[in-house]
């Protein structure tokens, strides 16, 4: 099962995956939608519960943040955690993911 396919992406029966993207720097400040850019970084909501993390990505000289909002909280860490280590890689890539083993 893909990243983007996976049934435990979502909030309230909603996919979270891709994000939406919100500008925050650079050239252009554009409406973003998709698995575009590269992800540069990601944080786990410190906030309980902690049922989102937000990615850090960049996309033509400019960089966007995105938000996954996810119901199921252990599955939103071992998602942080796989996030990180890919880091620097496309958000199409990582979407492509293979997630069979957290089903």
């Amino acid at each position: 099962m893909l990243l983007r396919d996976h049934p435990l992406f979502n909030h309230r029966g909603v996919p979270s995956w891709p994000p939406t993207w919100t500008w925050v720097s650079g050239k252009d400040n554009k409406q973003l939608i998709g698995e575009i850019g590269i992800l540069r970084d990601v944080y786990r909501s410190k906030i309980e519960p902690a049922d989102r993390c937000f990615l850090y990505m960049d996309f033509n000289g400019a960089s966007y943040l995105g938000c996954l909002l996810i119901d199921d909280n252990a599955f939103c860490r071992q998602i942080v955690e796989l996030l990180l280590a890919n880091r620097n890689k496309t958000i199409a890539d990582i979407g492509s993911l293979d997630l069979s083993s957290t089903l």
